[in-house]
């Protein structure tokens, strides 16, 4: 497992990562959403709604659009409650870095973590809202669950998200 210095690397030594934003959604009993990657095979195919930071675009403006665009939920259900200082990096494994698409410019992702909670109903999720389509299911799990649910070489950013957010994972009253 790597350690939290090794994924809050220095600004410098990310300038080959695509910046990107990622939300942890808490709903009031404490549990997080988590989607599964739409067109995927596999066990460890579930994740947090995450996307590219567009030019000019503010990180926490980023978040909520992914957000909204992701799972369909109006921000207006959403509050934010936390966030992670500095950036969580990943590096992509070879095979991916060859895929035919444009992760052949970046050698992986840094990303502005945010913790909200979802004040709506599970009915208020369309997870068709926006094309392409990021998920085609989505389920609420223990925080600490997550890391478990998600491909090998995120699961470290995902360990450091659990410890860092485990406080809002409290049901509310």
């Amino acid at each position: 497992m790597q350690t939290a210095t090794m994924i809050k690397r220095k600004k410098k030594e990310l300038k080959q990562h695509r910046p990107n934003a990622a939300v942890v959604l808490f709903n009031k009993d404490g549990k997080v959403w988590m989607g599964r990657r739409a067109n995927s095979q596999g066990e460890h195919i579930w994740q947090f709604p995450q996307g590219g930071i567009d030019e000019g675009e503010k990180p926490r403006a980023a978040a909520i659009r992914e957000l909204a665009e992701e799972t369909g939920i109006d921000p207006k259900r959403v509050k934010k409650i936390g966030k992670i200082k500095g950036w969580l990096a990943y590096d992509f494994p070879d095979d991916v870095r060859q895929a035919p698409n444009k992760r052949l410019l970046w050698n992986g992702q840094k990303q502005k973590w945010f913790a909200f909670r979802f004040f709506g109903k599970d009915s208020d999720f369309r997870l068709d809202a926006h094309q392409p389509q990021e998920f085609d299911a989505w389920k609420w799990v223990k925080l600490e669950d997550a890391p478990a649910k998600i491909i090998s070489w995120k699961r470290h950013v995902y360990e450091e998200v659990v410890r860092e957010f485990s406080r809002f994972a409290e049901k509310k009253k």
